[in-house]
């Protein structure tokens, strides 16, 4: 089955205080998207890549993906991050059967986690990367922050990317889209009755989205 990537990587990143899109911020001298690209150009699974980049920076992602044979497509992205999810698939090959969506602000993607992925979505509609939380969570009111319930931790685990769908499941999915902004693909395909499945990722697979992690990740590249 042809299996294609989307790299969401139109995020603006002011959060890290950034005056360039989150994905082109440099980490020991690279772009972070630079160290995703590098494990799916890598990977014998994965036959392309499309990168939705920040509209008013396209160039640059352009300049950037040139080295990497996998990618077939940059186009721009949206206003939300469902909106760039969705330029994505209409960018891809027409005969893609499985889609990968995964955040450019995660470096540390890893080959072993991609073929655990894979292997799950032979065998289902949709898959996603996460681990088990580390630390007792807290529902709260929120107006009040008053304490509502403790959920079971062994109930949680921490969402992470890529995720996997089959692609007329996520095509379906984005089509029916919800007028709240879901925080993610799965959630999107979830609202409409999907089932998916949780695959065990890694606590490498670390988002960067505040400078705070931009020291985090420099030490997981020592």
């Amino acid at each position: 089955m042809k299996t294609e990537v989307i790299i969401v990587a139109a995020g603006a990143g002011k959060r890290l205080k950034s005056k360039v899109p989150k994905a082109l911020v440099l980490l020991k001298g690279k772009p972070l998207i630079a160290y995703c690209l590098k494990v799916f150009e890598a990977h014998t699974g994965i036959d392309g890549v499309v990168v939705v980049g920040a509209s008013g920076s396209l160039s640059r992602f352009v300049r950037l993906t040139r080295s990497f044979k996998k990618v077939r497509a940059v186009v721009a992205g949206g206003v939300l991050r469902s909106d760039s999810v969705k330029c994505g698939l209409e960018a891809l090959s027409s005969d893609t059967d499985m889609v990968l969506v995964h955040d450019a602000a995660r470096p540390f993607i890893d080959r072993g986690s991609i073929d655990r992925l894979l292997a799950v979505l032979k065998k289902n509609k949709a898959a996603i990367l996460g681990v088990p939380v580390k630390f007792t969570v807290k529902k709260i009111n929120r107006k009040t922050l008053d304490i509502q319930e403790t959920p079971a931790r062994d109930l949680l685990w921490e969402a992470q990317t890529p995720q996997g769908f089959h692609r007329d499941v996520l095509v379906k999915a984005h089509a029916r889209k919800s007028k709240e902004e879901a925080t993610d693909d799965a959630m999107m395909v979830e609202r409409l009755g999907g089932k998916v499945k949780m695959v065990m990722g890694s606590y490498r697979n670390i988002k960067v989205t505040t400078p705070e992690d931009i020291i985090l990740a420099k030490q997981l590249l020592a």
